[in-house]
């Protein structure tokens, strides 16, 4: 088995450490470790998406992909009157954003374990993404075009994805499916993209 962040490799060695992001005016702390999405430092393009993107009071939001927490737990800590539930299909990952919910002081985040969609019984007024882009085309569309079907009428899907890693095929996929699509973003390569339902 490879070592690859959107996959669960149990066996992997552990070599946890603590990464800190300040954010609107707080220090975020994180665990991470071996065999999750950008161990070393918040990417930038989860960075940016935070900073662009918008959500209303009372929204439940759903982090898709969520690695060892950064957008999911930096969502529900500025917002506390919206509710996040938070899935991966890495337990590891999953393990590590609960830790980083406690570390943090969060209370409205939900986390548990998701091949994608699979486990997703509710909808949601946004689903929010950064891709695994290593785990391939056809896994990042699905990500965008299945958020479709568990998004409430006026739901919202938004992701970041660097413009030499797929964006243009994202925007025509989306444009395909959602109502809406705009590009909010563009920066060092990286693209926001909001889908409206």
């Amino acid at each position: 088995m490879s070592n690859q962040y959107f996959e669960n490799n149990v066996n992997l060695e552990s070599n946890e450490t603590v990464i800190s992001y300040y954010f609107k005016g707080q220090t975020f702390h994180f665990i991470t470790d071996n065999g999750v999405f950008s161990k070393k430092s918040i990417d930038f393009g989860s960075s940016l998406l935070l900073q662009k993107i918008i959500l209303d009071d009372g929204d439940r939001v759903l982090d898709i992909g969520c690695g060892y927490g950064v957008i999911g737990l930096v969502i529900a800590k500025l917002n506390p009157q919206i509710l996040v539930d938070m899935v991966d299909i890495n337990e590891r990952a999953i393990r590590l954003s609960c830790k980083n919910k406690a570390l943090n002081k969060i209370e409205n985040a939900e986390i548990f374990v998701s091949n994608l969609y699979q486990n997703i019984a509710k909808k949601y007024d946004a689903i929010i993404s950064n891709p695994p882009i290593r785990a391939g085309k056809k896994i990042v569309h699905e990500i965008a075009s299945s958020a479709f079907d568990f998004l409430n009428d006026t739901g919202v899907f938004w992701c970041v994805i660097q413009k030499k890693q797929g964006a243009e095929s994202m925007m025509k996929l989306l444009t395909k499916i959602y109502q809406k699509v705009t590009i909010v973003e563009k920066d060092k390569g990286y693209w926001i993209i909001e889908a409206k339902k």
